[in-house]
């Protein structure tokens, strides 16, 4: 299985270089970097870079998890996402029934356990939220912790586990259990003050989820979750740059106020992407697609039509930041976030990579060495 190439530019993780020699061996590993070229070395065009690593991805390819929460339809998003250089990616669930969480959990731990590309674990966003910042979350499912979702968010064959919640609807000593179980704890969905955001990530919680969108604001004498979020530099923000979910000057503001390294690109993608469809159903609603904007009939955004090297060319251009920041931004960051070996391309690391051309559309992905699109 293994190849040999020589890489026109490649982008390590921190820099781009020229004329790169990189051998990926049987086990799907990079064994040598640089030096001289095997003879059989193909040469190849373009910029290879990171593979981009997406910790919110709901659907892709016609399907929608929530719906079909099956092994097949976790290969058939991860085949969806990976023609736009998605590597590795966290299936999320939205808020549903304890049965759809179970179903979605068990997918995801075959999905492993089969070594499915792309999956590295589950985000459950959800059902552990605030009504009035609810969203597109459908109310009747939305609830407190019970033992059942203790069981599942304790199991320990589901790789990641990410869980979105509300702070003002879960008590510190859950956020620090949860944590302690192994959970990556993210704030959103919420209308909590300053304070009670404060507390959660105080007692574990390292995120907020999709920056901004459905989140109490940042007022002059309360901060609020945006406030909160911008101000703890130890805090990881995701954020969806489609300029639907945010204008051009809030994610100006963010990359101001956050550390470098702490703004992570998502897309909350659904079943869209990858897909030519412009509709599909959504609990008892009916989701639209008008260009890259999803509206449900019940008039709130619905995810997004993003997909992740659609993220980095638009925060490239709408905020003038180089390539380099932008993949990072989409691969490095929320690896870090995670707690993963990815985003980088150096001797010993898997050969999770993307093939970019002059206009930054992806031409090849390859994971653990597998060459899974081509265009």
């Amino acid at each position: 299985m293994g190849f040999a190439l020589v890489a026109e530019r490649l982008f390590d993780g921190e820099e781009i270089l020229e004329d790169v020699a990189l051998v990926v061996g049987d086990d799907g590993r990079i064994v040598s970097l640089g030096g001289v070229a095997p003879a059989h070395a193909q040469y190849v065009h373009g910029l290879i870079a990171p593979g981009l690593v997406d910790i919110q991805v709901n659907g892709g390819g016609g399907v929608l998890f929530n719906q079909e929460p099956s092994v097949e339809a976790l290969r058939t998003i991860g085949k969806a996402h990976a023609q736009f250089g998605t590597s590795a990616f966290l299936p999320t669930l939205i808020t549903d029934r304890l049965d759809v969480m179970q179903l979605a959990a068990s997918a995801v731990s075959e999905a492993l356990r089969q070594e499915i590309p792309g999956v590295i674990g589950i985000h459950f966003e959800g059902p552990h939220l605030s009504v009035p910042k609810k969203g597109t979350h459908e109310q009747s499912f939305i609830r407190p912790l019970s033992d059942a979702e203790w069981a599942l968010y304790a199991r320990d064959d589901l790789g990641i586990k990410v869980v979105t919640l509300a702070p003002e609807t879960v008590p510190v000593e859950d956020i620090h259990r949860l944590v302690s179980m192994g959970v990556c704890v993210c704030l959103g969905h919420s209308n909590s003050d300053g304070k009670t955001a404060l507390a959660a990530l105080e007692a574990g919680a390292t995120g907020f989820t999709h920056l901004y969108n459905a989140m109490s604001p940042l007022h002059s004498r309360e901060p609020g979750m945006v406030g909160t979020a911008l101000i703890r530099d130890e805090a990881w923000c995701g954020l969806i740059a489609d300029g639907h979910h945010v204008c051009v000057e809030a994610m100006k503001l963010a990359l101001k106020a956050k550390p470098r390294g702490k703004l992570i690109l998502v897309t909350d993608a659904m079943p869209l992407v990858g897909s030519d469809a412009l509709s599909f159903p959504l609990f008892d609603r009916v989701v639209t697609r008008e260009r890259d904007k999803l509206t449900s009939s019940t008039g709130e955004l619905a995810g997004s039509h993003l997909d992740m090297i659609g993220a980095v060319r638009n925060i490239c251009r709408w905020c003038h930041l180089k390539i380099e920041e932008g993949l990072r931004m989409a691969s490095l960051y929320p690896a870090q976030f995670l707690g993963l070996h990815m985003g980088r391309i150096s001797l010993g690391s898997r050969a999770d990579m993307i093939l970019l051309d002059k206009d930054i559309q992806v031409q090849k992905t390859w994971i653990g060495g597998y060459q899974v699109f081509t265009r």
